[in-house]
C-alpha cells in the first residue's frame, strides 16, 4: 500500500504538475486510510470494498471531523482509487456510489436596520474622511454595491438628477441603479466639499479618496469598516459585503420582487438571489420564537 501510494503521488506531482502543498495534503489522507486498514488487518488492496471505506469514514465521523474536512477526504479517495483501477492494481472500484456530505448552506450575516443606524452614526461628518466614511456607508447600503464597484465607481457614472447611477459588474456587465434621495444627499455634500480637499491638484476621476487624495482600495474600505463596526458596539462579524446582503435582505422583508432584487444586485443566476430568502424566512423565525409566548 505505501509503495502505491508513493506512486500515486509521484505521479501527481510530474505529470499534474501538483504544488507540494498539495502533494501533502494527499499523501497526509492516504497514509491515514492505510494506518486504519493495516489496524483492521487488511493487507490486499484488492480486498478493500465499499463496506471498508464506509466504516473507515464512519470511524472518522465519530472523531468530530468536519464536513469540510469530510467532503476532502471523499475527493482524495477517490481520485487515488481511480488511478489504481487505471494501473491495473485493483479490478473493482469500492469508491464508486459512495457520496460526499452535502455542503452545509451557511447563510451571510446581515444587519438589522437598528445596527445600520448606529453604524451610519459613527463617522464623524465635521472632518472630511468622516464624511466620505458616511458616504461610502450610505452608497453601499443603498445601492447594494459590490466593493470592487464601489471603488471604481467615479463621477460620469453617477446621475443624480435621475437619482440613477451606473456600474460595471461581474462579466463586465453594466447595470443601473436606481439610488435614494438620502444617498443622493451625502453624495453631494461630499462630492462638492471634502472630495475636493482630499483630491487637491490631483486628476483622478473615481469618487472615493484616501487620505492622500488617491482612490481608495479593498482593503482600505475593509480597514474603515471594522473599525467603524467596533466603535457601533456591533458583535455580529461584519465585511464590506454585509451592506450587501443587508440591503437585499431589507428589500425582500419589505415586499420586493426576487427579480428585482436579482437585477439590483447584477445577478446572472436567480438561483444566487434566492439565499436572501432564506434569510427572511430565518429571521422570521428568530422574531416568532423571541415574542410568541408558547413558541
Amino acid at each position: 500500500m505505501n509503495d502505491l501510494i508513493n506512486d500515486y503521488l509521484h505521479s501527481l506531482k510530474v505529470e499534474r504538475g501538483l504544488s507540494d502543498n498539495t502533494i501533502i495534503s494527499y499523501r497526509q489522507e492516504l497514509r491515514h486510510l492505510n494506518d486504519y486498514l493495516t489496524k483492521e488487518k487488511i493487507t490486499d488492496i484488492k480486498k478493500i470494498d465499499r463496506y471498508a471505506i464506509l466504516d473507515y469514514l464512519d470511524e472518522l465521523k465519530k472523531t468530530g471531523r468536519a464536513r469540510s474536512s469530510s467532503i476532502h477526504t471523499i475527493s482524495s479517495l477517490r481520485k487515488f482509487f481511480k488511478y489504481l483501477l487505471i494501473v491495473d492494481k485493483i479490478d473493482v472500484d469500492p469508491m464508486v456510489n459512495i457520496d460526499p456530505p452535502k455542503r452545509a448552506h451557511h447563510l451571510p450575516s446581515v444587519l438589522t436596520t437598528a445596527e445600520v443606524e448606529k453604524l451610519l452614526q459613527v463617522p464623524n461628518t465635521n472632518e472630511p474622511l468622516g464624511m466620505r466614511d458616511r458616504t461610502i456607508l450610505e452608497v453601499m447600503y443603498a445601492t447594494g454595491l459590490r466593493v470592487s464597484e464601489l471603488i471604481t465607481l467615479n463621477l460620469n457614472e453617477l446621475h443624480l438628477e435621475m437619482g440613477l447611477i451606473e456600474t460595471i459588474g461581474k462579466g463586465n456587465k453594466k447595470r443601473i441603479i436606481p439610488i435614494g434621495d438620502v444617498a443622493i444627499k451625502w453624495l453631494n455634500r461630499y462630492i462638492n466639499g471634502p472630495r475636493r480637499i482630499l483630491l487637491g491638484d490631483k486628476k483622478y476621476n473615481e469618487i472615493f479618496l484616501n487620505q492622500h487624495g488617491h482612490p481608495l482600495t479593498r482593503q482600505g474600505i475593509w480597514k474603515n469598516l471594522k473599525a467603524q463596526v467596533k466603535k457601533a458596539g456591533i458583535e455580529k462579524n461584519i465585511t464590506p459585503h454585509t451592506l450587501r446582503h443587508s440591503f437585499a435582505t431589507h428589500l425582500l422583508e419589505n415586499g420586493a420582487d426576487l427579480r428585482i432584487v436579482q437585477e439590483l444586485l447584477g445577478h446572472a443566476d436567480i438561483s444566487t438571489t434566492q439565499i436572501y430568502t432564506h434569510i427572511t424566512q430565518q429571521r422570521l423565525v428568530d422574531v416568532y420564537d423571541k415574542y410568541h409566548p408558547r413558541a
